[in-house]
């Protein structure tokens, strides 16, 4: 499976998207505010991912309104959080079959763009 869940406003996004030319190479691509994630889904990236906190965004301001960064998250708090809210999925998570690429640092993108064989960004 070749699936991308991302939010089409994030710019950030957008230039990884439009660097992995993962439209070109046949990636469904799904905006997570207008089809929010499947618990079927989220269960699939958790397996590749090895956690549902590895999928989860600190980053999100709702982290911190929510006041969470003063509790302590067990995994099934993550993930009826990455279920209720689309802002707490870390962006963008990128399937390639049995690969996974979660998130927007320039160690995941590189990584990413050498799996699909495609120039860095450096």
């Amino acid at each position: 499976m070749k699936k991308v869940f991302t939010l089409s406003t994030c710019t950030t996004s957008k230039l990884i998207l439009k660097k992995a030319k993962v439209a070109e190479l046949g990636f469904e691509i799904k905006d997570i505010k207008m089809a929010p994630i499947t618990e079927e889904e989220l269960f699939q990236l958790r397996s590749l991912a090895g956690s549902y906190e590895a999928l989860f965004s600190r980053r999100s301001q709702k982290y911190k309104s929510f006041g969470l960064s003063e509790k302590v998250l067990q995994e099934a708090d993550y993930k009826d959080l990455l279920l209720s809210e689309y802002t707490f999925l870390k962006r963008p998570v990128i399937l390639d079959g049995e690969h996974l690429f979660i998130g927007n640092s320039k160690a995941t993108v590189e990584a990413l763009l050498r799996h699909l064989n495609l120039p860095s960004v450096l």
